[in-house]
């Protein structure tokens, strides 16, 4: 593969959110023309909606989508169905990629070996995104076969830079973790923010207001967090003073086994992500 991205051919399995959201980002960025990607969605209105909104070409078609790139030296292709659809697909692409030809997965629970027996080639990377990666601000793990090259990975990394950021695992099975820690994890934060939210409203702040103070409260923390360097547990203990009003939420908080509940939630995602490539 090329290192000028510019001349990349890609074709998207698929259209919705996290697939729309990867080509706005190449756009936007100037990665890829608008030329060289194509799509398949099953909506005639989306993929008009598609065609009018990035310039790209939309089929209805999945083989035709990614037979437009298919044997192509400079070209990926690029699966964002949801878990439940990728038999079909795999049956509408049998016979149509190249042995070489390299496939991109962001398919929650579909396993490389899978992918790479029922598409005829082993340069198949997985990827996991997460929701903020629909504003570019996403962390994306991703591991690949060895048959992917020096060149190709770095290409795929650029790729996923349009989603925000990216981090290479040695193993497969750390695609499973980070399924249910990074790309289920906004699950859990947005649940935390609902109940700040709640408990503000209890305490006599109009929901506005206390939505306000909840989301510029947890994202200066976390950017306190990344600039500082330091561990959670010295930052808690930084704004804990002796029986103040940290020590006591903390104390209802561990009473409440706010820790190990957390800890169930990441596990639970965890073996439902193996679940799912098992099915």
């Amino acid at each position: 593969m090329s290192s000028d991205l510019k001349e990349l051919s890609l074709a998207f399995i698929g259209c919705g959110v996290m697939a729309e959201s990867i080509v706005a980002g190449l756009l936007k960025n100037g990665i890829v023309d608008a030329a060289h990607i194509t799509a398949s969605h099953p909506r005639e209105n989306r993929r008009d909606e598609l065609r009018e909104k990035h310039g790209i070409e939309v089929f209805s078609s999945n083989s035709e989508a990614a037979g437009a790139v298919a044997g192509h030296e400079n070209s990926a292709v690029v699966l964002c169905v949801k878990p439940q659809r990728l038999k079909k697909v795999l049956a509408d692409l049998d016979g149509v990629l190249h042995p070489n030809d390299l496939v991109i997965s962001i398919i929650a629970g579909a396993r490389i070996e899978q992918l790479a027996e029922a598409l005829g080639t082993a340069k198949v990377v997985r990827a996991m995104p997460n929701t903020p990666a629909q504003i570019g601000a996403g962390i994306t793990a991703w591991t690949c076969t060895e048959a992917v090259g020096a060149d190709d990975r770095e290409n795929v990394r650029r790729i996923l830079t349009a989603l925000g950021k990216e981090l290479f695992v040695e193993t497969e099975n750390m695609i499973d973790m980070a399924t249910s820690l990074s790309a289920t994890g906004p699950t859990y934060i947005f649940m935390v923010m609902e109940a700040l939210t709640d408990a503000g409203v209890h305490l006599g702040f109009s929901r506005d207001m206390a939505k306000e103070l909840v989301q510029e409260t947890m994202l200066g923390s976390v950017k306190f967090a990344m600039a500082s360097h330091k561990h959670p547990a010295e930052l808690r203990n930084m704004v804990t003073s002796p029986g103040g009003t940290s020590a006591e939420a903390i104390y209802q908080m561990e009473k409440g086994t706010l820790r190990t509940v957390l800890s169930k939630a990441v596990y639970a995602a965890y073996k439902r992500a193996v679940e799912l490539g098992r099915k």
